[in-house]
């Protein structure tokens, strides 16, 4: 097998491939919603960091509060149907916010409301979408088919971004709503002309897949508890460049919307770099591995927060999605491949609470520590805070660690 098939070889799963392009589309609606929400609370409702803050906190509160169902349901139910449900929810969200933009009905209280609805129908698509991806690969192509996924996500950072800057700069914000509308319309789609028997689903064996199972397996597992602790200080306190891009280009270079844009696009094209070369790490992928890029990407962090121009800080901006984006995708992919398949939904349910699911207390915090101490001192702090981590679960678990970073 040459190395471009090693690296693409979950694409031999039909499957796979339908899902794959179908979240292509949806990942670039995501990412140009993501941008047009920021700008719409910062420079269209004339908002500061707080609201900002509060309103990507009430968006993933819902990860906070049903993730953990979620990961059970998708060990209980057809992860197919929940998720051709869940997305019809998420797009369904979309288009009512979007035509409230257009019609000029917009005001903060529904902004709030309606993003913790999209919230709501992610906390309960992630932890099924996640597990499903072994469904759709099987045992032996997991580890790829997420770095894959992940390429796949930071193609639509990549492009979603600049075509939503685009479209705020000669249309407003409204259409960046309807364009994640529809693309939600094709995993819906993707879904359904999938073939069920083509999926590698465990055999039905009549347990109760109760929660506790999965947090109890989790406790027994030193290396599973050090990594999700890293995964905690990482994306509550360092993955927050949805808010850093925003304040940083209108608060402190004093850009527009393309520029903002631009910035998401540019940060892209790190984290694509790093899930590209994550295709071909596979076992490489250990605890000590995770702790030392989170570790690097918080010392990054605190040196962009100090870039001068809007030109060094865009220019660093790869370098730190890079970094982390090699610490998310190696975590999940080793929470993935060293999880029993029976239990896999509710251990993802789980790590997505601790990676996502602290959202709602770190965004309105950062959001009030920008307003109040400054921007680059805020971005400082969260990449000190990042790094003090990752260091400090590694000096705690490093005896029991040993087996798992020297294995094969």
């Amino acid at each position: 097998m040459s190395s471009n098939e090693g690296a693409l070889r979950s694409f031999k799963h039909r499957n796979f491939r339908l899902f794959f392009t179908a979240n292509m589309v949806s990942n670039i609606g995501t990412w140009a919603q993501r941008v047009a929400q920021d700008w719409l609370v910062v420079s269209d409702l004339h908002k500061g960091g707080s609201a900002l803050g509060v309103v990507t906190g009430l968006q993933f509160l819902p990860m906070l509060l049903f993730s953990l169902y979620a990961g059970s349901l998708a060990d209980r139910l057809d992860k197919r149907k929940l998720l051709i449900l869940t997305n019809l929810g998420g797009g369904a969200t979309a288009t009512i916010m979007g035509l409230l933009i257009i019609s000029h009905r917009v005001t903060m209280l529904e902004v709030f409301v309606l993003a913790f609805s999209l919230g709501l129908f992610g906390a309960l698509d992630a932890p099924v979408r996640q597990s499903f991806t072994s469904e759709l690969v099987g045992k032996s192509d997991i580890a790829n088919a997420v770095s894959l996924n992940s390429a796949n996500f930071n193609l639509g950072r990549l492009i979603g971004p600049a075509v939503s800057g685009v479209l705020i700069k000669y249309f407003h914000t409204g259409p960046s709503f309807l364009l994640n509308a529809g693309s939600f319309l094709f995993v819906v789609l993707a879904l359904i002309l999938m073939r069920p028997e083509e999926l590698h689903r465990p055999p039905k064996d009549g347990k109760d897949r109760k929660i506790i199972d999965g947090l109890r397996y989790i406790r027994s597992r030193s290396d599973l508890v050090a990594i999700i602790a890293t995964v905690f200080f990482a994306s509550t306190f360092g993955l927050n460049f949805q808010i850093f891009n925003a304040l940083i280009s209108t608060k402190i270079f004093h850009k527009d919307a393309g520029a903002f844009g631009l910035l998401g696009s540019v940060l892209a094209v790190g984290s694509l770099t790093a899930a590209i070369v994550s295709t071909r790490l596979d076992q490489k992928r250990k605890p000590l591995f995770i702790m030392t890029f989170s570790a690097l990407f918080g010392l990054f962090l605190i040196v962009q927060a100090y870039m001068p121009t809007y030109l060094t800080f865009a220019l660093l901006l790869p370098l730190c999605g890079f970094l982390a984006l090699t610490t998310m995708i190696s975590a999940n992919t080793y929470v993935q491949t060293t999880t029993p398949q029976e239990l896999r939904g509710r251990v993802m349910g789980f790590y997505l609470l601790i990676f996502l699911g602290a959202t709602p207390i770190g965004s309105p915090l950062i959001g009030w520590l920008a307003d109040a101490v400054g921007v680059r001192q805020t971005v400082a702090i969260c990449g000190g805070i990042t790094t003090l981590g990752a260091i400090f679960i590694f000096l705690l678990t490093r005896k029991s660690l040993v087996r798992y970073t020297f294995s094969a």
